[in-house]
């Protein structure tokens, strides 16, 4: 700046030109100042508008994105626990687990049971499994040989235990009381083989780990993630400290349903109110899981956010800078030029950046994608491999049947065989001494007898074909036709009656096939047991009402308690050894099932036993 004063003496008009400029550039610097103030301000206003509203965006990106990958965790923690759910029920089905819960006192049954148990815990990778009388008293548990072991302790209290109980389905997540591990309990009732409608028994439990699925979780410094309960407890959290803390608070009735259970061993549940600032309570996203009412929660991380915010308020910042220097130094091109030079490469760094980032974001999406596939293609694999194994069964029994009734079918050949060739060396005679009609007669006698051969040929081989499973129309009486003419020959050995009567026909919804083996099955094991008794019969009686129902008795010894208790179980016989494997009725069972029907054995009120066979009519669209 000019000095005011001149140094020395000068003109009057120096002087006051002087003092002209004086003032001019005074009132210039002043301008200056202002400029720059307003253009500190602009800018100040900008940075701040431009970074508050990136960060609202970036929030808003980084909770769509944590949506994303919450409903994928749900996913595969729901097809974890989908794959124990029929654990507990499987187990459930196993003689020692019913011949431990009726005689507890024998402990040499006690012990293999305690053994079975640990075998499945092993196999299954679960972190319990034990069975529980209706009082609550663990009788076996796969760890019954541990410091720890459930073996005597008591958990009528816990809530699965009453639902298990009431003949449903057991679920409940908790700190266990013996371990004081926490694991997700799962319970089935154990009920009377053979008869789901009969009372409880006892319950199987299984209790699964669920750390290893918190271990699968990203680390904590990139995304908080949590599992929470019906009640909004976090039970499992990639953050320790979070662990047994609640995101609302609980009222009184949720305190004491937490405190009856001893869900999580008398540990205070506070609210979660000040957890750490890198994340907001407001960003997090939950996704439903399961039945129980739980929620996976994910809280994003705010420094990706933050920094998104940053550079945006830099970029604004800077922007506002340019424009402000190049309306004040519109004289200093150069200059400008590479202020706008480098305001311009730093925008397309933080742009780069930014792309960067939603790439990186796209390719975990992807990748969480494709292992989400790849689990669905494994259960339908899995899916897959049952039906086939569960057809190969049935084909086998089938199979087994035919080599059962191989003596009877040579016999029923070998009649036409024998036939075909006495009028075969008729014809031949009758032909030489010029006899040609009784040839001719002889020649009809022959094509008689091939066609009966073709007709039980042709049964045989419908029979022993394997079946494709489509469902369809199937005439119950006709069934029982084709199945009587494939036996008939056995109960003419036996000297034995196969009387059939149908009262009303029915048409049923399955596969013909897999009916008739039903049908030969059950008339089979009728006719092996009258061999021994004087009086040979067995009668097949069909009637439909409601449903078609469908009754074998027969006039044999009758079924023990005993045998009638494990009838249908997998490879439990009462035939002599070597007489059979024990799986027919066991097969037989499950195709009705499969038809949606029922297969059930009652005492003959005239001696003998009666087998009942139910299923539901077709139903035929209406006009």
């Amino acid at each position: 700046m000019q000095a005011c004063a001149p140094a020395v003496e000068a003109p009057p008009a120096t002087v006051a030109a002087g003092r002209l400029r004086c003032m001019q550039n005074l009132a210039l610097s002043r301008r200056s100042l202002l400029h720059v103030l307003a253009w500190l301000v602009a800018a100040l206003a900008a940075s701040t508008l431009a970074g508050a509203f990136a960060l609202g965006r970036a929030r808003a990106g980084l909770r769509e994105d944590a949506a994303v990958q919450a409903r994928a965790d749900a996913q595969a923690l729901a097809s974890t626990l989908e794959k124990v759910e029929t654990l507990p029920f499987v187990v459930a089905l196993h003689p020692l687990v019913e011949q431990g819960l009726r005689m507890p006192d024998e402990r040499a049954r006690v012990e293999a049971l305690d053994r079975y148990l640990a075998d499945v815990q092993r196999r299954a990778r679960v972190a319990a499994v034990y069975v529980v009388e209706p009082s609550g008293l663990t009788i076996a548990a796969s760890n019954w040989d541990t410091p720890q072991s459930f073996v005597g302790n008591n958990y009528r209290f816990r809530p699965y235990m009453s639902d298990a109980l009431a003949g449903g389905t057991g679920r409940f997540y908790g700190i266990g009381a013996t371990t004081g591990e926490p694991g997700y309990f799962l319970a089935q009732p154990v009920r009377t083989a053979g008869d789901s409608e009969g009372r409880v028994l006892g319950v199987v439990v299984i209790k699964v780990d669920l750390l290893e699925v918190e271990r699968s979780w990203p680390p904590a410094d990139e995304e908080a993630v949590a599992l929470s309960d019906a009640h909004g407890v976090l039970f499992l959290a990639n953050v320790p400290p979070w662990r047994y803390r609640s995101l609302a608070p609980l009222d009184d009735a949720a305190r004491r349903r937490i405190e009856a259970t001893q869900q999580y061993a008398g540990r205070d549940v506070t609210r979660l109110v000040a957890p750490d600032r890198r994340w907001r309570l407001d960003d997090r996203v939950a996704q439903p899981v399961g039945v129980l009412g739980w929620q996976l929660v994910r809280f994003p991380s705010a420094a990706p956010a933050h920094r998104i915010a940053v550079a945006a308020a830099a970029i604004a910042g800077l922007a506002t800078a340019v424009a402000g220097l190049a309306a004040f130094a519109l004289a200093q091109r150069r200059r400008h030029a590479r202020a706008a030079a480098a305001a311009r490469q730093a925008l397309v760094t933080a742009s780069a950046q930014l792309e960067a980032r939603i790439a990186e974001r796209t390719g975990e999406l992807t990748r969480a994608n494709v292992d989400l596939a790849q689990r669905l293609a494994d259960v339908h694999d899995a899916e897959r491999l049952l039906r086939e194994t569960q057809t190969e069964l049935i084909q086998a029994g089938k199979l087994g049947m035919l080599g059962q009734m191989a003596a009877g079918v040579t016999h029923e050949l070998n009649q036409p065989l024998t036939a075909l060739q006495v009028f075969a060396d008729n014809a031949v005679a009758f032909l030489d001494r010029g006899n040609a009609d009784a040839a001719r007669q002889n020649l009809r006698h022959i094509a008689d007898a091939a066609g009966r051969m073709g007709v039980l040929v042709s049964q045989l081989k419908t029979f022993a074909r394997k079946s494709d499973g489509a469902p369809g129309p199937v005439d119950l009486a006709r069934a029982i036709d084709n199945a009587a003419r494939l036996v008939r020959n056995d109960f003419e050995r036996a000297g034995a009656a196969l009387q059939i009567q149908v009262v009303r026909p029915a048409i049923v919804t399955g596969d013909a096939i897999r009916i008739e083996q039903v049908l030969i099955n059950l008339v089979r094991n009728a006719l092996d047991a009258v061999r021994p008794c004087a009086v040979r019969r067995v009668s097949v009686t069909l009637d439909a009402a409601d449903r078609a129902t469908l009754r074998i008795a027969d006039t044999g010894l009758g079924l023990s308690p005993q045998a009638r208790a494990h009838l249908f179980e997998p490879f439990f016989t009462t035939k002599p050894s070597g007489a059979g494997l024990g799986l027919g009725l066991a097969i037989s069972s499950s195709i009705v099932q499969a038809m949606g029907g029922t297969l059930a054995a009652e005492d003959n009120p005239g001696g003998g036993a009666v087998f009942v066979l139910s299923l539901p009519l077709q139903e035929f669209p209406k006009p």
